[in-house]
């Protein structure tokens, strides 16, 4: 997969609702106010709603954010814990062709949604052996991934990449949990994760999915207009 099968064409009134609703955020108006009333003005459809409330973020923020993800050689010798779906379906988006977002905050997001209904599969397979092997690139200490027990068949999906975390020879283990984001907020420790309420929790966060994406030469899906 190339950059330009990641590309897509923004129509002028797309562009100029970034503009209208970065200006109404820095000014301090409500994230889904703006967003709502933008995109009634332009008429815009659900998806693009969808997209704009994933992706766009007052520069303060998007600062603060791109000021906590740390390099690969950072993360040596030191215990991480991971968003386990977080991480997998970002990973898997980008691997099935479907788009990944570059945000204003450096972090990419995919807009699949589908956490509730997720299954595993072949791609799985994939997505997880490219982020073992970032996580071999980077070397931690320790590798602690979280998945929420509250999706079906998280407990043999944990099992399963624990099993493969032993085989690929990684320390740590796999578990799900009641309370995902709590803990990761609160573990004290470096979180690779995209979620932008546990970015803004923690002291440092490894970006995961960009080291993937950019040793797989798949370039995210930028907004034009959007980045500044």
């Amino acid at each position: 997969m190339t950059g330009e099968d990641m590309a897509v064409a923004y129509k002028p009134a797309e562009d100029m609702a970034v503009c209208d609703i970065r200006y109404l955020l820095e000014r301090g108006y409500p994230r889904a106010s703006a967003i709502t009333y933008v995109c009634n003005h332009y008429r815009l459809d659900i998806n693009t709603r969808h997209v704009f409330g994933r992706v766009i973020y007052t520069e303060a923020i998007a600062q603060a954010r791109k000021d906590r993800n740390i390099e690969c050689h950072e993360l040596a010798g030191k215990e991480m814990w991971v968003d386990g779906y977080n991480v997998l379906i970002g990973v898997e988006s980008a691997l099935k062709g479907e788009p990944v977002y570059l945000c204003d905050d450096g972090f990419l997001r995919d807009t699949r949604g589908v956490f509730r209904n997720f299954q595993c599969s072949g791609v799985t397979v994939r997505a997880l052996e490219y982020i073992f092997g970032q996580f071999a690139n980077c070397a931690p200490g320790m590798v602690e991934i979280l998945f929420d027990s509250q999706i079906s068949k998280s407990g043999e999906l944990a099992k399963w990449v624990d099993d493969r975390m032993e085989k690929a020879g990684l320390m740590g283990s796999a578990r799900t949990s009641k309370h995902v984001d709590f803990d990761l907020k609160h573990c004290g420790k470096i979180v690779a994760t995209s979620d932008g309420a546990i970015i803004d929790a923690v002291d440092k966060v490894a970006n995961i999915q960009a080291r993937v994406l950019e040793e797989l030469k798949i370039r995210p899906v930028i907004i034009e207009g959007l980045l500044s």
